[in-house]
């Protein structure tokens, strides 16, 4: 018999076992599933990636550490921030044999890993970048997020601003293209709503002095500041606006300002501001019970936005993977798109086949004083919101 014949009958028998097993085996299965993972450590949303990684090992844990029946293994890289080094290593980890990319934080690094997720034909887990662009109807197969949108955070924004009773904000957005788009959306809604934009500044990503436009806030009549920054970013601002004593004039607010670690760093000055919440700890239901308490007893500590959302993206992947009992990644995308998660930690959620884009509530919050065994600053969720009203119609 010749190698040609042999290796014809070697991967038929292979298919016969597999049918006779009731499971589908494929010949490239592999011995360990691997993730790799391009989050933030360093750089202005370095804050954010301690949370992610915590997040998800935890989800990995609760599942026996395994996905079809292999054990998982993770790789951790920093992306920086950046979109340069987010490509390099997740190219290096896809080269190495990850079966999946779960990253980053930034909107320019995830769309940069969205080229080289979808050239190599791996599925990519975005569970906080919230550029609008990134999930897009007919847009990238390989690509979910099970996160917010942008555009649903600014829509709670406008919401909280029209509540208020807000007549005049002054904006201000990290100077990068997700957040410059961020103002645009918001500046458009208010004026539809009656509310005047007095003026918006752009400072650097990264920026480490606020003063001159605290300053300059402070001089006029806005009586709120539309803040389209985070991780760093707003904690420097909130900060430094505390000791201006802006707060005491002004609301201060934004789409994904604050949560209970951003407050922590920011200290007492974070009291008052009022932001989007990713996930909350104190979202009732079973799933999340079980959740906090996994996490309390592993780290010590409440679960903060980054972590609440990490776990839930990746167990509910990992779910849909063991649900397809196949290796074969393109069954792993069809099987995603249009799942739907009803024992989500944050409730029901459903990923939309057309956009791969996760419905889902969005919840909005106040920083105020918390009592043990709470953290010291905690977030008052203020608002749930349902998704009918936060995401527009999506058509294939």
């Amino acid at each position: 018999m010749n190698v040609f014949k042999s290796t014809i009958l070697t991967a038929a028998c292979i298919g016969v076992l597999a049918v006779a097993g009731g499971n589908v085996v494929r010949a490239d299965e592999a011995d360990v599933f691997k993730i790799g993972a391009v989050l933030p450590f360093s750089g202005p949303y370095g804050i954010i990636g301690k949370g992610m990684k915590q997040g998800a090992e935890l989800a990995i844990e609760m599942r026996g550490s395994k996905v079809l029946g292999k054990p998982i293994e993770v790789t951790w890289e920093d992306s920086e921030t950046k979109p340069q080094p987010s490509v390099q290593k997740a190219t290096r980890l896809i080269s190495s044999g990850a079966q999946m990319i779960f990253g980053a934080a930034s909107s320019a690094s995830t769309v940069a890993l969205q080229g080289i997720t979808e050239q190599r034909k791996i599925p990519l887990l975005v569970t906080i970048s919230a550029d609008d662009k990134i999930t897009q109807a007919n847009g990238y197969r390989y690509t979910f997020r099970t996160s917010n949108t942008l555009g649903m955070e600014i829509r709670m924004a406008i919401e909280f601003a029209k509540v208020r009773g807000l007549k005049k904000i002054y904006g201000v957005a990290a100077d990068y293209a997700v957040t410059r788009d961020g103002m645009d959306s918001f500046s458009a809604a208010a004026k539809e709503a009656g509310i005047e934009i007095v003026d918006v500044d752009y400072p650097a990503l990264g920026n480490r002095d606020y003063s001159i436009i605290i300053d300059k806030i402070s001089k006029t009549d806005a009586d709120g500041v539309a803040l389209i920054v985070t991780g760093s970013d707003g904690v420097t601002f909130l900060k430094q606006a505390g000791q201006a004593g802006l707060g005491k004039s002004k609301v201060l607010f934004g789409p994904v300002l604050q949560d209970e670690v951003l407050a922590a760093a920011v200290g007492p000055d974070a009291i008052g501001a009022a932001s989007g919440v990713r996930y909350h700890y104190s979202v009732d239901n079973p799933a999340n019970k079980e959740f906090v308490e996994a996490y309390r007893a592993k780290f010590n500590e409440w679960p903060d936005s980054f972590a609440g959302e990490a776990f839930d993206g990746m167990s509910w992947f990992l779910d849909v993977i063991d649900g397809t009992k196949s290796w074969d990644r393109e069954k792993w995308v069809d099987a995603f798109a249009g799942s739907v998660r009803e024992n989500s930690v944050e409730g029901r959620k459903e990923m939309r086949a057309c956009d791969h884009q996760a419905l889902q509530v969005g919840l909005w919050g106040v920083v105020e004083k918390g009592e043990a065994p709470y953290p010291a600053l905690k977030m008052k969720i203020t608002n749930v919101f349902q998704p009918e009203a936060l995401f527009p119609d999506c058509k294939e």
